[in-house]
């Protein structure tokens, strides 16, 4: 069995003190976090098994990813790095590939032009293809959506959302997923906005339903506040990797504590 991987993701935005690492709860109230380079640094040392680096008001201001963070963080680690926001063309692609990339995360983009996401794996490789799912529940009953059961045993779909979660897009999140796979995506990063920032938990049940509908990996992103979160979205979930930030970010857990209390409970990880 493939070893579970932990990925801490820096969530990164421009202001007058220029690049910081931020987190808060749907995108909003961030909390600022540090240095995207210094904390890259860090994870590098702590055993993380990659690192994500999601520009996160890039396609929301209009502007392109920090290429200049992008290249001194890829200089600073070794450990596999996904870089996304703002990525538009695969002219953009080319740019973080070129600037110490190993692979590229597109959202906003792919949602837009879903042949971006075609070609750029025809040109660099699916295995550098990430395309990132960010989705809410939604309760109105819609034909044609994959209705899924909630831990409460109520039911809803899940609705695709672009622009850092800022626009719904009617697009149902199980059959996208299906789709970027067609395409020719090599992994998806999946986030439920219901559960960003809120440390309750990763959303299990949308987890593991886009899990089980495709035969790439899954990175379960958004809730993760204790261990026992990730043992969830690994035995339960059935995804391929675990993505946290805030708790990382501020020292609540310790990964190298995290693979071990995951080891011990049967999870493969490399410790």
């Amino acid at each position: 069995m493939l070893a579970k991987r932990i990925i801490p993701c820096l969530d990164v935005t421009l202001d007058e003190k220029g690049a910081t690492v931020v987190k808060g709860i749907e995108f909003v109230n961030l909390r600022r976090a540090g240095d995207p380079v210094e904390l890259a640094k860090r994870y590098d040392g702590e055993g993380a098994d990659e690192l994500v680096f999601l520009d996160i008001t890039a396609s929301a201001h209009g502007r392109e990813t920090m290429v200049d963070v992008v290249e001194r963080t890829a200089e600073e680690v070794f450990i596999p790095l996904t870089v996304g926001g703002g990525i538009r063309s695969v002219e953009d692609i080319n740019v973080m590939l070129s600037a110490g990339a190993d692979k590229v995360s597109i959202n906003t983009s792919a949602v837009k032009n879903p042949d971006l996401v075609r070609e750029s794996a025809r040109i660099f490789g699916s295995q550098c293809i990430v395309v990132a799912i960010d989705c809410r529940r939604n309760f109105e009953t819609e034909s044609g959506k994959n209705i899924v059961e909630l831990e409460n045993g109520a039911k809803a779909w899940y609705e695709v959302v672009i622009y850092g979660g800022r626009k719904p897009t009617g697009i149902d999140a199980v059959e996208w997923a299906k789709k970027v796979e067609e395409l020719g995506a090599g992994e998806i990063l999946l986030t439920s906005m219901n559960r960003d920032g809120t440390k309750a938990g990763y959303d299990i049940p949308i987890t593991r339903k886009i899990s089980q509908e495709v035969g790439i990996p899954v990175i379960a992103s958004g809730g993760a506040g204790r261990m026992e979160h990730f043992y969830e979205a690994f035995a339960e979930g059935r995804a391929d990797a675990a993505l946290a930030a805030s708790i990382f970010h501020f020292c609540e857990i310790e990964i190298v504590d995290l693979k071990h209390y995951l080891r011990d409970r049967g999870v493969p990880v490399r410790i």
